[in-house]
């Protein structure tokens, strides 16, 4: 488990649980590795099947209960098990599916910051949304809000998408997102972006 990197957002956690998230456990996680620092947080983008929005086709993924029948597309992720610590819905709806203080399983074989494997030391959140498509202004909002906790409770110090960790394999959240949004609503420096400045 991760110490906390300052006492001040104790009152928002809860053994790796986000106090204002919707919980719904996903069986997909294990523990970090001894001494991991959570100082990464990785945005991605997801919508099942792709482009459509409001269902509870992701929640029912997370938690390996999505009928791969249901649709043409499940058929090509079929079996998959994944997860993500969180996920926001086009609405700003917040889930979280693992603690944070446990290792989800969202980043697939990535590297960044001289370091490989960022499922070990990294939060995970989802975004609905397309590859490449733009974002709601409650989207925004409430991964602004949920970074800060983030970092108020976990030694974050990068923030980056699944498509800095795993170049050429993965594009999300894609050219649609503002990372600059993301930047100004926090007000950190650009030290914590490091990709937008390569």
């Amino acid at each position: 488990m991760t110490p906390p990197a300052e006492s001040g957002g104790d009152a928002l956690w809860a053994d790796g649980w986000y106090r204002f998230a919707r919980r719904l456990d996903s069986p997909n996680f294990g523990p970090r590795p001894a001494g991991a620092l959570v100082d990464l947080i990785v945005v991605h983008s997801i919508s099942l099947p792709p482009g459509v929005y409001g269902g509870d086709e992701v929640q029912r993924l997370f938690t390996n209960t999505l009928d791969w029948e249901a649709h043409p597309y499940f058929k090509s992720i079929e079996g998959m098990q994944v997860s993500a610590h969180f996920y926001i819905r086009r609405d700003g709806a917040l889930w979280q599916f693992v603690s944070c203080d446990d290792r989800a399983w969202h980043a697939g074989p990535s590297s960044y910051r001289g370091r490989s494997n960022c499922n070990d030391d990294s939060v995970g959140i989802e975004l609905e949304g397309l590859e490449g498509e733009t974002f709601e202004a409650a989207q925004y909002e409430a991964l602004a809000v949920l970074s800060s906790a983030i970092a108020q409770h976990y030694p974050v110090v990068h923030v980056a998408g699944h498509e800095h960790i795993a170049p050429g394999r993965k594009g999300d959240p894609g050219s649609g997102f503002e990372w600059a949004e993301l930047q100004r609503s926090l007000g950190w420096a650009d030290e914590r972006f490091a990709f937008l400045r390569s």
